[in-house]
């Protein structure tokens, strides 16, 4: 099977106007478009019920200490974790998911869930834990959010969205949609799966 996309190629950036945050201009960061991706799918395996579909950053910096401070750079030798900007399941095998069908702009206290458009259902991404502490932004973020690297990262971010086969009409997960919740509700359902990743940086001495 096979994942691909008209806003951006495997491997290649994705646009400003699918990110979260975009370059002020200034070595800074303003707000972007957040549109999720256009993303369509091809020769699933026999038996397939239903999708789901994930999207993660593997580059996240494990400390935040020089994150998005004046005249410090987050290493590229800094070991990295994953933050997750999307969860979907339950997106029926036929058809295709249009650009800003899923998420238009960035939304402040994030995106109400887990009940989604035809019938999906979507999960909460890290913003929710990014956010906590700010009492203009805090709430769940469920759905899709886009990049929003440090500004004065050293590294290109992958972001890479992952698409799941299953043998089943509704993934056997309830309450609330963490990535770990529906990676064990996975186990055993897979028939298949697909992946496409796009690159993204604020930092302009990065190239990408």
């Amino acid at each position: 099977m096979e994942l691909t996309s008209s806003t951006f190629a495997d491997g290649a950036r994705i646009p400003g106007d699918n990110a979260f945050c975009i370059p002020d201009g200034q070595g800074r960061a303003q707000l972007g478009g957040n549109r999720n991706p256009h993303l369509a799918w091809s020769g699933l395996p026999a038996g397939t019920r239903s999708l789901v579909l994930t999207c993660h950053d593997p580059d996240v910096p494990t400390r935040g200490d020089d994150v998005n401070q004046d005249g410090r750079t987050v290493p590229a030798s800094l070991p990295r974790g994953d933050f997750t900007h999307w969860i979907l399941v339950d997106l029926a095998p036929a058809g295709e998911i249009a650009e800003g069908e899923f998420s238009s702009s960035v939304t402040p206290t994030g995106k109400p869930g887990p009940a989604g458009p035809r019938g999906t259902r979507q999960g909460i991404n890290d913003y929710t834990a990014w956010f906590a502490g700010d009492d203009a932004m805090k709430g769940d973020y469920h759905g899709y959010d886009g990049p929003c690297p440090p500004w004065n990262d050293e590294i290109l971010h992958h972001y890479v969205f992952t698409l799941y086969a299953l043998d089943v009409d509704r993934l056997p997960v309830e309450g609330r949609l963490t990535m770990d919740a529906v990676k064990a509700a996975l186990s055993g359902h897979v028939l298949g799966q697909a992946r496409l990743t796009g690159v993204y940086a604020l930092n302009p001495s990065v190239a990408g």
